[in-house]
């Protein structure tokens, strides 16, 4: 896709929007400065997207300086690394820096069902784009630089993709998929509670055994289609303010920082503008659901820890810490009791001042230490079998 220049002034908006609101809700004052692709001078429609590969390194003049030198000369020396028998390695740079300048041309050049691990390598920037991985390519890595320098992203929605499950800015349907260092977003407006087909993913993933170690996730409603199979997120910063981690996974989030961006509520109303999950189980026999383990939840709004999708939905929150932005009821049965005698949302020591469960819904499990077990490590994914130690 070939920006033009109002399109890409369009885009500033949203970005703006997703990057102050980080800057209100992160207390790390140097968190924005990080954000190097967010550097207007050097973030510039021909830079967000180059329409060709490039199979060498090319040496490239700095525009308007008139000398020799390369934009390419502080270029990480020895990146791509060589390949090995059971490793490929391929290189993305927008600046035309490397093999590739997108990432779904990267993808594409993987072999299909290759046995070897291929390490697509990203170099810091902002790629707008809109990535699939598909079935036939498993066993991806996307390598970024840092959450906070490295992000693709898009701008779909459940109504210009035609559905919610097709707006991802990236899609993953591959099997043994990693991705560290690196955010994925969507950039579409965020939506007012209740406006149709604004939702609007940001990452779809739907192969087994994927793991995501240090990412961000930023978006508004339905931020994370976490959908199907079996997944790891460790040390991952996930924005949103609607069912922003939703679908059927059976997950295990740890370390993981929860924001809500949703609208602060004025002291003293008791609305609701949120909810940070929505699973969706729909029998006793799926073994699935999220598991939220040493994480934080902060932000704005006035939101619920989640509400039941489909009638088995299956959440749990261990030693995580909640601030005050949870309602002090907790959950919501999506307005229908009779899902209260299947759904599974379980409480363990949790801390903080929306931690407290004494005016839970009552089909809240507080869990003893006996019920919260199978729920505290990577067992609950099987992770021995697949995880990278």
């Amino acid at each position: 896709m070939n920006l033009k220049s109002n399109n890409f002034l369009s885009l500033l908006v949203p970005i703006a929007a997703i990057f102050a609101s980080l800057h209100l809700i992160n207390p790390n004052p140097q968190f924005l400065t990080n954000f190097n692709y967010l550097n207007f001078t050097t973030l510039s429609p021909s830079s967000l997207y180059l329409g060709r590969d490039h199979h060498h390194r090319p040496h490239k003049k700095h525009p308007d300086s008139g000398s020799d030198g390369s934009i390419c000369d502080d270029f990480p020396p020895g990146i791509p690394p060589p390949n090995t028998n059971t490793t490929s390695y391929l290189c993305v740079d927008r600046k035309g820096c490397c093999n590739f300048t997108t990432v779904q041309q990267a993808v594409n050049a993987v072999p299909d069902f290759s046995l070897k691990r291929n390490i697509i390598w990203i170099n810091s920037g902002f790629y707008y784009e809109k990535v699939t991985v598909p079935k036939t390519k498993p066993n991806i890595t996307f390598q970024g630089q840092s959450y906070t320098s490295t992000a693709i992203a898009w701008n779909d929605t459940a109504k210009s993709a035609n559905g919610t499950f097709y707006s991802g800015s990236v899609q993953v349907f591959a099997s043994n998929f990693i991705a560290k260092n690196i955010s994925f977003m969507n950039l579409a407006p965020i939506p007012t509670p209740g406006a149709e087909g604004a939702q609007a993913v940001a990452m779809r993933i739907s192969g087994d055994q994927a793991e995501f170690r240090g990412c961000g996730f930023f978006g508004a409603q339905d931020t994370l289609h976490d959908d199907k199979g079996r997944h790891y997120f460790k040390d991952c910063y996930i924005q949103g303010s609607i069912d922003f981690i939703f679908g059927n996974a059976r997950s295990l989030y740890e370390n993981c920082q929860l924001v809500s961006i949703a609208n602060p509520v004025p002291p003293g109303q008791k609305n609701i503008n949120g909810a940070v999950t929505a699973h969706g189980r729909v029998s006793m026999d799926e073994n699935t659901g999220y598991v939220f383990l040493n994480s934080t939840i902060g932000g704005n709004g006035r939101i619920w820890l989640g509400r039941a999708w489909r009638p088995y939905s299956r959440v749990i929150f261990a030693f995580s810490i909640m601030s005050d932005i949870i309602a002090p009821e907790g959950w919501n049965d999506f307005n229908d009791p009779t899902r209260d005698q299947t759904i599974f949302y379980g409480e363990y020591n949790c801390s903080g001042p929306g931690a407290n469960v004494n005016m839970r819904v009552p089909y809240v499990q507080r869990l003893n230490d006996t019920q919260a077990f199978p729920f505290l490590n990577t067992s609950f994914i099987d992770g021995d079998q697949w995880l990278e130690t």
